[in-house]
């Protein structure tokens, strides 16, 4: 067996079953699952029917690369959301999934011969950041968010003898669970830091589409754009159609950015066997080409933190995130509990699952950011949202020393 893997830490939603087993929750309440970030709004019809009209492509190989006309269609649609010309011959890669490419992204980039091969991660953060580090042959570095400047990860805080041994940095934005999105000038810093030290930046922006401010997420592309680093200089971005257009069962994405870095990765996926099927190729380009149900879809959210938020404001430290589908708010101190004890007693009582924020965080001089936190995802119908948060809201005022 390779021995990397016992490296490997439980999934959060495995630790989450240990967590409750054993615990029968009050069997007249319906369950109702905040813990997973499964979108689960219908997905467009238009969409299934592009999949199905298009089934002869199973009788044919597919390219790794993809075809050119969906690469267009990735490119045609980061013209129209960001304004930035991306050349779909050399700077756009279809992905079984911004998880798959993530994970083998590292396999690529990372040199585990050079000493201290480092990967730099958020924290808390998505773990196959974490994994795809560890199985690449490197070791990650974790740098917290910091609550008080709406959840930024702290850069300034990576001494100088870390940066060096950086071979890449996964960033997040907009963040999971923060929502966060990260401004055009901690795009410079990085930027800067990555011309002075050397790393890839792997930006996954898988939330991008699902915000509540006018103003749409700046994009690491886009930023990069603002910045005059036409080139994407060291970095890629991932996005997927998943929570954009709740498909998340299509496993399609794409990645895009510096051409000799995308070439590298074509060569690696190759082998890797990551070449996407022509039917779901044909969905994709449907799914990319069409905002109308993106705009539905984003007001849905926008209705359902309007209403969940002034039931779980009274009760909880939480704000509304810049983006994404995320709530992270931090639980009562005069409940006198863990959040892993908030968790566990809130399903056993409520029948509702949340997910402790220190399963999504590590542990970094003695302090774990995702302590005291929980992460509330509002993918489940308004309704049921709002009655998840009000048997929250319930249960603190319940369970309040």
């Amino acid at each position: 067996m390779n021995p990397l893997l016992q490296h490997l830490q439980p999934y959060p939603f495995e630790r989450l079953r240990q967590l409750f087993a054993g615990v029968t929750p009050a069997a007249r309440l319906r369950p109702i699952s905040l813990g997973i970030g499964e979108p689960r709004h219908a997905t467009p019809a238009f969409i299934q029917t592009s999949l199905t009209d298009n089934l002869s492509g199973l009788a044919n190989y597919p390219a790794t690369a993809g075809d050119i006309r969906l690469r267009q269609a990735c490119s045609d649609w980061l013209q129209r959301r960001y304004g930035i010309t991306v050349d779909a011959a050399t700077q756009v890669l279809p992905v079984n999934g911004s998880r798959e490419a993530l994970f083998s992204f590292a396999q690529t980039i990372v040199d585990p011969s050079q000493p201290g091969a480092t990967v730099l991660c958020p924290n808390p953060f998505y773990q196959i950041y974490e994994g795809a580090t560890l199985l690449a042959g490197a070791t990650p570095y974790f740098v917290a968010s910091d609550p008080a400047r709406n959840f930024a990860v702290d850069w300034d805080s990576v001494p100088a003898d870390v940066w060096a041994k950086t071979q890449l940095m996964y960033v997040c934005s907009p963040g999971n669970p923060t929502g966060a999105v990260m401004p055009l000038q901690e795009w410079k810093k990085l930027f800067d830091l990555s011309d002075r030290y050397g790393f890839v930046i792997a930006s996954d922006e898988c939330y991008s589409e699902i915000y509540f401010r006018d103003e749409a997420p700046l994009g690491g592309l886009e930023a990069a754009v603002k910045l005059g680093r036409h080139d994407f200089r060291n970095l890629v971005a991932f996005t997927s159609l998943s929570k954009r257009s709740n498909v998340p069962g299509l496993r399609s994405g794409f990645v895009a950015g510096d051409a000799r870095l995308l070439q590298s990765f074509l060569l690696y996926r190759t082998y890797h066997g990551g070449a996407m099927g022509m039917p779901i190729q044909h969905a994709s380009i449907a799914a990319w080409s069409d905002e109308t149900h993106v705009v539905h879809n984003r007001a849905l959210y926008k209705e359902k933190f309007a209403a969940v938020m002034p039931i779980l404001e009274p009760v909880m430290d939480v704000r509304l995130p810049d983006a994404g589908f995320y709530l992270w708010p931090r639980i009562p101190d005069a409940l006198g509990m863990s959040e892993t004890e908030f968790a566990r007693e809130l399903f056993a009582q409520t029948h509702v699952t949340v997910l402790p924020g220190s399963y999504l965080a590590r542990n970094v001089h003695g302090y774990n950011p995702g302590a005291q936190r929980v992460r509330l995802a509002l993918v489940a119908e308004t309704a049921e949202c709002v009655e998840a948060a009000q048997r929250i809201a319930d249960f603190i005022q319940k369970n309040v020393k």
